[in-house]
């Protein structure tokens, strides 16, 4: 992978990235000691070497048993606990038919729990009527609202269709000692996964959290975590060749000179969930205290329609990241016409993805010229191997990042503001 920053020549002085280097480098020396704030969710940073390969095996196998059962699974989640698994499964799947890779088996993955709308979730029973399906739900605690409520709605469905063999098709992903849905899987006998003491929800994709749904719809996770160990050995090297402290150091550069809104931009559909956990990762960590960047994102051509005036011309608070793809399967052209009554005749013949990296440059070349600092992060391509490369660079960052702002990434204390609010309006006891 590769961090281009060309297009901040015009906005870094000469030794500037060189100074916070040296911060980026102490942060993330805390990080790896356990000395920073928030240390007993850093589990994650060495997850993709320590992680159980036995219970990995197990998941594996619970995997393969779901997809012989099942043409659907719904994932009971909600943030971190279906965000990792959605943007996965998008950017690996075939955007039509969900297929991934070369599986002869289509396993439709469908979200719950994400939303307390009652249509959304009524129209998932609708399609679930027709297929055969199973449950994953994913949750700490078990009582979180709005996973609880469709676990509930989804459970007493799959219940009224399989009769007493309905537990065999509800897998739980949770907490390892304690909680209300650890007890009801030990009661009703589902199998168990465990999310991780010391990993939070939003760091959590290269868990079972992310890693059974993925394998359930044909995801090679193994090729994932092997992904993510090689993110985790390269991004322990010097700064110099570190493109995680130095993203990390970017980013507080242009903060400080009131940058404060960071879009992240993809050229290519596959990633827009991508980007919403990207969001996620980065709003939850470091907006605290009044402080933070607000973490925004846009996929382009389409919101260049949209947006791009904006960005161009707007207020000056902004800049960009783009994440490109380098190499893509399609050897799509324009094809020739004998009329060129659209006036395409210029690019006859040419690769539509060799077109939208020559869109890439001219967005960049003219955002740059307008004022909006620009970022580059180059995937050599959309496989699972560089998507948990790509996971496990931006957690690094992200905690990088977190500590060189002054808070602890690790916690999401504001979170709760709007539960206590909801909680007293349904009158939920202790709310009153």
């Amino acid at each position: 992978m590769e961090l281009d920053i060309t297009g901040l020549n015009e906005f870094l002085a000469p030794d500037e990235l060189v100074r916070m280097g040296k911060q980026a480098t102490q942060a993330a020396r805390d990080l790896k000691n356990g000395k920073g704030a928030g240390a007993e969710f850093t589990g994650w940073h060495d997850w993709p070497i320590t992680y159980n390969k036995r219970e990995f095996g197990r998941l594996l196998k619970a995997a393969a048993r779901i997809r012989r059962r099942s043409d659907a699974v719904v994932v009971i989640g909600i943030g971190g606990s279906y965000l990792g698994a959605k943007a996965a499964y998008e950017f690996l799947a075939h955007p039509f038919t969900g297929q991934i890779g070369g599986q002869r088996r289509k396993i439709a993955l469908y979200f719950a729990g994400i939303n307390l709308s009652a249509d959304y979730h009524q129209a998932l029973l609708d399609v679930l009527s027709e297929k055969e399906w199973s449950i994953i739900v994913i949750s700490k605690s078990g009582t979180t609202t709005e996973p609880a409520i469709a676990f509930r709605i989804f459970r007493q469905a799959l219940e009224a269709r399989y009769g007493k063999r309905a537990p065999e098709r509800i897998t739980v992903v949770t907490d390892a000692h304690k909680g209300a849905l650890r007890e009801l899987a030990r009661q009703e006998g589902y199998e168990r996964f465990v999310v991780p003491d010391d990993i939070g929800g939003r760091f959590s994709v290269l868990t079972p959290v992310g890693l059974l749904p993925l394998a359930v719809a044909g995801v090679d996770v193994k090729a994932m975590m092997d992904g993510a160990g090689q993110a985790r050995q390269d991004l322990l090297r010097p700064f110099r060749q570190n493109i995680a402290l130095q993203y990390a150091a970017l980013r507080q550069i242009l903060y400080l000179r009131g940058k404060t809104t960071e879009i992240l931009v993809g050229f290519e559909p596959r990633l827009l969930y991508v980007m919403e956990w990207w969001k996620q990762l980065f709003g939850e960590s470091e907006g605290k205290e009044h402080k933070g960047i607000f973490p925004a994102s846009a996929v382009f051509t389409a919101d260049l329609h949209s947006l791009g005036q904006y960005i161009q011309e707007g207020r000056r608070d902004i800049f960009e990241t783009v994440l490109a793809i380098e190499r893509v399967k399609s050897r799509l052209k324009v094809p020739p016409t004998k009329e060129n009554s659209d006036g395409l005749a210029y690019l006859e013949n040419r690769r539509l993805a060799a077109i939208n990296r020559t869109a890439m440059e001219g967005v960049r070349q003219a955002h740059v010229a307008g004022g909006v600092p620009n970022i580059r992060i180059v995937l050599p391509k959309a496989d699972a191997y560089h998507l948990g490369y790509l996971f496990y660079f931006f957690e690094k960052a992200c905690a990088v990042s977190g500590y060189l702002l002054g808070v602890n990434p690790f916690d999401q204390p504001g979170v709760e503001a709007y539960k206590s609010s909801m909680f007293r309006l349904l009158g939920k006891p202790g709310f009153e």
